[in-house]
């Protein structure tokens, strides 16, 4: 008899052990000979020399298919034990697999775009309205390209600007106060990482999620970073977070120009940078429209009823002022 330590380690552990131990019950009731113990990350198994390399052999691929998919049924659980091929969820257009094996993937042409945009260029801005997805699939391309090792961390950041609104003295520590405005991105994270996992990685450093103004003098290598509302920059900021790119590192920049939250006197980092940058070689531009918002279908409608407010109060003050009316853009 000889004891075997196997380490789960790619995994979040409560979700390969099952909702109340139902997979370790199950495989257990697989291997009856042996006695395996289950406790945090580790498995220990006493038996047979053969049979408990057999039986490390077996975790070890159940933990590979719950690492890939995000979740671990019981079907999957019989057919690798018992040596069969489990069912491939793998598809073309999934970019991950979420939360209990929720498959996230581009959901409109322009979603696609940028999927497409990233794999080619090392910085992207995705660009449109509220609801089109632009930061759920750059965070889920961060999280794809850290799940296969292309990169070693992943970098989050917003502007601290406040949405209309003083939201005064906030209590707690530094974290206290940042966590408000990053809410957004931890909101992405947990849908496409266990709780205990995506802990782990925040609590080791791999995922960061901190404030614009905490990136300055950062060289950042071997990483996806992302700067979501990045209207709200100042040109400094902006300008700054871009200088940040090191090696096999890609950047993705998020934005809205209709929802700007910065003082009327200060101009935004994100329409200089479109401007200055346009036609540079490595950066890719993907525009978002009403037709790709994909949350409740009273977005859209929203985002349309504001965009005709806005031209009707720019026509009527070009009409005030003797100036001709704002044209219609059919392709805003």
């Amino acid at each position: 008899m000889i004891e075997r330590i196997i380490i789960i380690d790619k995994v979040d552990p409560v979700s390969f052990y099952g909702v109340n131990n139902a997979n370790m019950h199950l495989i257990r009731n697989l291997f009856p000979k042996l006695r395996v113990a289950a406790r945090g990350s580790v498995i220990k198994v006493i038996g047979e020399d053969a049979e408990t390399a057999e039986f490390e052999n077996k975790i070890k691929q159940l933990e590979e298919y719950a690492d890939r998919y995000n979740t671990l049924p019981e079907d999957v659980i019989l057919d690798i034990v018992k040596g069969e091929a489990p069912k491939d969820m793998r598809r073309d257009d999934v970019i991950i697999f979420g939360v209990n094996g929720k498959p996230i993937s581009a959901r409109t042409p322009n979603q696609q775009l940028l999927v497409d945009e990233f794999r080619h260029n090392d910085l992207t801005f995705a660009l449109g309205p509220a609801g089109t997805g632009k930061t759920y699939i750059a965070i889920a391309l961060a999280v794809h390209a850290l799940k296969n090792r292309i990169i070693r961390k992943i970098i989050l950041s917003r502007p601290a600007v406040e949405a209309g609104e003083k939201l005064g003295f906030l209590p707690g520590d530094m974290k206290d106060k940042i966590d408000p405005y990053l809410q957004p991105l931890y909101d992405a994270l947990e849908d496409m990482i266990p709780p205990v996992k995506l802990r782990e990685y925040m609590d080791s450093k791999v995922i960061q999620i901190a404030p614009l103004a905490f990136m300055r003098g950062r060289t950042l290598n071997d990483a996806v970073i992302v700067l979501d509302e990045a209207q709200n920059t100042t040109p400094h900021q902006l300008k700054m977070f871009l200088t940040r790119l090191g090696m096999n590192a890609k950047m993705i920049v998020t934005g809205d120009v209709t929802q700007i939250d910065l003082p009327r006197t200060t101009s935004s980092g994100l329409i200089q940078a479109l401007k200055v940058l346009d036609g540079v070689p490595g950066i890719g531009r993907v525009q978002f429209g009403k037709k790709d918002i994909v949350r409740h279908q009273l977005v859209q409608r929203i985002v349309e009823a504001y965009e005709r407010h806005d031209k009707e109060a720019n026509n009527k003050e070009a009409h005030d002022n003797g100036a001709p009316g704002v044209p219609d853009d059919k392709n805003q």
